[in-house]
C-alpha cells in the first residue's frame, strides 16, 4: 500500500499540483482519527487519495483543498456534524471535527526545510520521522501556528516559533514513533501540537506456524499489519498457509535474533512448547524489538522470568515482556485468541484504555 507522502511524492516527479487536506482535530465522536488525510490532485477526474470519513463533510473540504489548489496556501476549517447533518449523510456521529487543507509547497516544507525526501524513506521503512504542526486557539476558532519535523535521533527541522516548545515537541514526537499513530497533544491553554509520525506499515512477527498464528497473521493482515512467520518444521512453513504472510524457515531462534525490528514492529511468540518458547524469549529480549507478547499460561510467564533473571536480563526489559500475551475476553479458539492478541497490540499501538466504549462517558 502506497503512504500518502508516497503519493504525493508521486504526484511532485510529475510536475503535477496537489492539495493535502488533514484532520488534524477532533471533538466528540468524528467518522475519522486526527492524522486522516486525503490527497487532491489537479486533474478532477482522478479519485481522491485516502479518505476524511466520507459524505458532505469531506466533500466540503475537497472544496477547500480545490480552493488552495488553485490559490496556494492553506486553509483551515470547522465541521461540526450536527445531527441534522449526521442523518443525512449517514455520518451519525455528532462531534466536531478541523480539517486543514494545504498546497504542496506548504505540506513538504518545515520552514526553509523541504522534509518531503525523509517522509517518503520515513515510509518505505527508513529512520521515522515526525511532524508537529502548531494549532493555536482562539476560543472556538483554531488556525494554523507553524510546524517542524523531528528526525528519530531527535533532531527538529525548523520551529514552531518558540525554543521550550520546540523541545516539548521534540519529546513528545520521538515517544509517539513508537506508535506510529498521530496524536493530539495540549500545549497550554490556548495551543495544542498535532504530533504525526511517518513510519512504514507496522508489522507482526510470528514466532511459531501452528493453528493460533495461522489465525493471528490473517487477523493482522485483516487490520492492515504487515506478516511475517517464523517457523523451523518444513509442513508448516508454508506461505499458502498464511494468506500471503512472508514466511521464514529454519531455525526459529536465529531467525529472532537476525530479524531487522522495526520501530513499528511487534513480535509474539507462539511456538509449539514451553522450551523453545523460553529459548525464543531468550533471544528476543537481546534484540531491539520494542513489543515482545509471549502466548501461554502464567505459570510459563513465572518460569521464563525466573531464567531470564538468573542469565542477567535487566528487570526493565522482563516488564516489558507482554506475558501471557492479550486481553481479557473470554474465548478460547485460535481465532479467539487471535482476536485477543491483536485488541491487546491495537491498545498499544493506540493508546487506548481498553475499557468498552459505554463506559468512557462523553458525546
Amino acid at each position: 500500500m502506497v503512504s500518502p507522502y508516497e503519493r504525493i511524492a508521486e504526484l511532485a516527479a510529475e510536475g503535477r499540483r496537489l492539495a493535502l487536506a488533514t484532520v488534524v482535530r477532533t471533538h466528540g465522536s468524528t467518522p475519522q482519527v486526527v492524522g486522516a488525510k486525503l490527497i487532491l490532485s489537479d486533474v478532477e477526474s482522478e479519485r481522491p487519495f485516502g479518505t476524511l470519513g466520507g459524505g458532505c463533510v469531506e466533500a466540503d473540504a475537497m472544496l477547500s483543498a480545490r480552493h488552495v489548489l488553485a490559490e496556494g496556501g492553506r486553509v483551515l476549517r470547522e465541521y461540526q456534524l450536527t445531527e441534522d447533518l449526521a442523518w443525512n449523510t449517514g455520518l451519525v456521529c455528532g462531534g466536531t471535527m478541523w480539517i486543514l487543507a494545504e498546497g504542496l509547497d506548504e505540506a513538504r516544507r518545515c520552514g526553509a526545510e523541504d522534509v518531503l525526501t525523509r517522509a517518503v524513506s520515513a515510509a518505505r521503512g527508513g529512520p521515522p520521522m515526525a511532524l508537529v504542526t502548531r494549532l493555536i486557539r482562539d476560543g472556538q476558532k483554531t488556525s494554523f501556528g507553524a510546524r517542524v519535523a523531528v528526525l528519530a535521533d531527535g533532531r527538529v527541522l525548523g520551529t514552531l516559533g518558540d525554543a521550550a516548545l520546540d523541545q516539548l515537541a521534540k519529546g513528545l514526537a520521538v515517544e509517539q514513533m513508537r506508535h506510529g499513530t498521530a496524536r493530539l497533544v495540549s500545549a497550554g491553554e490556548a495551543q495544542d501540537l498535532l504530533i504525526d509520525p511517518i513510519a512504514a506499515r507496522p508489522r507482526l512477527v510470528i514466532a511459531g506456524g501452528g493453528h493460533v498464528a495461522k489465525a493471528l497473521a490473517r487477523q493482522a493482515r485483516f487490520v492492515d499489519f504487515d506478516v511475517t512467520v517464523l517457523e523451523d518444521r518444513p509442513e508448516f512453513a508454508n506461505p499458502e498457509r498464511f494468506d500471503g504472510a512472508d514466511v521464514i524457515g529454519g531455525d526459529i531462534v536465529e531467525a529472532i535474533s537476525a530479524f531487522d525490528y522495526g520501530w513499528s514492529t511487534y513480535l509474539v511468540i507462539a511456538t509449539r512448547g514451553h522450551k523453545l518458547d523460553a529459548a525464543c524469549v531468550e533471544a528476543a529480549v537481546a534484540t531491539r524489538a520494542r513489543y515482545i507478547g509471549l502466548l501461554g499460561s502464567r505459570r510459563k510467564t513465572i518460569l521464563i522470568n525466573e531464567m531470564l533473571r538468573e542469565g542477567g536480563v535487566a528487570e526493565a526489559r522482563i516488564a516489558a515482556i507482554h506475558a501471557p500475551v492479550g486481553l481479557d475476553l473470554g474465548g478460547r479458539t485460535p481465532a479467539e485468541i487471535a482476536l485477543s492478541v491483536m485488541a491487546e497490540i491495537a491498545q498499544e499501538r493506540y493508546r487506548g484504555t481498553g475499557r468498552p466504549l459505554r463506559s468512557l462517558g462523553g458525546s
